[in-house]
């Protein structure tokens, strides 16, 4: 007999929960893979396999309250490396597989101790949430809505960062959020189930309003969450355990995340580079340098700046892109106080003149950083939907007396329109999600490796077709069995080795 009033009742139960700001239990199940109408007709796999050939890596101090690195943010450590000892795949029998999830963008991922993947996962449709994946099924294991409805959309709001677009998980598998009502969340999970709970919610909207909106949300070496904003420029401090919170206004948009070290913090606006400490219990400025920009939003940019959260480099070092024509990767020196010595380390112009932004952090091992190339980007939708970028990536290395750089290489066949792209010290390849021209018209999407001693691309391996299998700004992250994983907008793309 059919129970029509059992239905109505879980039905209530579920809406009850989700209005009441409870995790719903998700019941178990393979993912089905996502959807591929128009297979590519370019060759499915191109290159080989490679030996790892393991790069010098830049070891970040490990902050007590942040999960251990890779898995404790977008940029994986609190210097922001994009840098990860996993080796990776090397290319051997490449298996490409992927996870069909209720549509949104798990644009950062990360992985519990329990090997599990959690995000956040912005969407057009319903409110974002805090998911908890298994990965190797895809299977979606437990969610927790997040206050402030669905994205609205409009202008730019696939190159908008804020509620969630940026999450750090702690070293107790907590996931510390900010959202759309300008709130800062602690969701901690149940450790056998991942069932998700409300552990704090910090009201923010004292100090953040309108249509302010928090970008990124980091802890410092003493628990401090530090806090910035799109719109004005805010830079605040939260003492989280006495729940105070100071701000300074900068005047200026923030639209990327920020690098945090022992004393200092590194924060890029849409004019300047600055260092803030702690001064007093409130944030203080260091110094700040403005760099060079063309004053246009290019093509892939949010915001007519730089593209890049601040990268922390070894010998005290820090680096960004500026908004120049064409791009230079910019170096400054970390110190507080300069003696004798300029600020600026070096400006090394990367790409070409028209046809040069990035709108993702640098990678950074040893003395080297590598840039990405984004012109050309829109969103996944309209007239430019699909639309090839320019290629492009580059290596820069400060010279070993700190006096200058030079550019080492440049990579001019792969073209990556918009991923957080990953290097694996381990194995010394950088590991990226790229968009090549067709000549039958489909928008084929592709992992490809490129050497990062030599810039040689040295294989490459179709992930799928169209839409669905677009990125948008989602960052790859290297799981613990070092297979590779990226939030698509139809669900999760996964790269591995095949069996020997």
């Amino acid at each position: 007999m059919r129970d029509d009033g059992g239905v109505a009742r879980r039905h209530l139960i579920i809406a009850t929960a989700i209005a009441a700001g409870l995790a719903v239990p998700v019941t178990r199940a393979t993912a089905a893979p996502i959807a591929d109408p128009s297979p590519t007709t370019l060759p499915v796999m191109t290159g080989a396999a490679v030996t790892p050939r393991g790069v010098p890596a830049t070891v970040a101090p490990r902050n007590p309250f942040l999960a251990f690195a890779p898995d404790s943010n977008l940029h994986d450590d609190t210097w922001m490396t994009d840098a990860i000892a996993r080796p990776g795949p090397a290319g051997r029998l490449l298996q490409a597989t992927s996870f069909a999830e209720p549509l949104s963008l798990c644009g950062s991922l990360s992985f519990d101790s329990h090997r599990r993947i959690v995000s956040v996962c912005p969407s057009r449709a319903t409110a974002t949430e805090v998911r908890v994946i298994d990965p190797s099924t895809g299977a979606i294991v437990s969610t927790y809505p997040l206050p402030g409805g669905p994205n609205v959309p409009g202008p730019g709001q696939f190159q908008n960062f804020t509620g969630g677009g940026y999450f750090f998980l702690d070293a107790h598998d907590r996931v510390w959020t900010v959202t759309k009502t300008n709130h800062l969340l602690v969701i901690g999970e149940q450790s056998a189930s991942g069932r998700l709970t409300l552990r704090h919610d910090y009201d923010l909207s004292r100090v953040v309003t309108g249509d302010e909106r928090i970008t990124s949300a980091l802890p410092d070496f003493e628990g401090n969450v530090w806090f910035v904003t799109k719109q004005d420029g805010k830079v605040g401090v939260l003492n989280s355990r006495t729940g105070h919170v100071a701000v300074r206004e900068l005047g200026e948009e923030i639209e990327n995340s920020f690098a945090v070290d022992r004393d200092a913090v590194y924060i890029v606006s849409d004019k300047r580079m600055y260092r803030f400490s702690m001064r007093h219990g409130a944030p203080h400025v260091d110094w700040r340098v403005t760099y060079a920009n063309s004053g246009v939003a290019k093509p892939g940019q949010v915001d007519a700046g730089s593209g890049t959260t601040p990268t922390v480099m070894s010998d005290g070092y820090v680096a960004i892109t500026d908004n120049a024509d064409p791009m230079d990767v910019v170096v400054y020196r970390t110190a507080r106080h300069l003696h004798g010595q300029r600020r600026v380390v070096c400006q090394v112009p990367v790409f070409g003149s028209g046809a040069s932004a990035t709108e993702n952090s640098l990678i950074t091992a040893g003395r080297s950083l590598f840039v990405e190339n984004n012109y050309g980007y829109q969103d996944p939708f309209g007239a430019t939907a699909g639309a090839v970028t320019q290629p492009g990536f580059a290596r820069v290395d400060v010279n070993r007396s700190g006096t200058g750089c030079r550019l080492v290489w440049t990579n001019h066949d792969v073209t990556a329109p918009t991923v957080v792209a990953k290097l694996s010290t381990t194995s010394g390849l950088i590991y990226t999600y790229e968009r090549p021209a067709s000549p039958t018209g489909e928008q084929p999407w592709f992992w490809a490796a490129i050497d990062a001693r030599t810039g040689r691309t040295v294989w490459r391996r179709y992930a799928g077709s169209g839409l669905l299998f677009n990125n948008n700004y989602a960052g790859i992250a290297i799981g613990p069995d070092d297979a590779l994983y990226l939030g698509v907008i139809g669900g999760i793309v996964r790269l591995a080795d095949g069996p020997r």
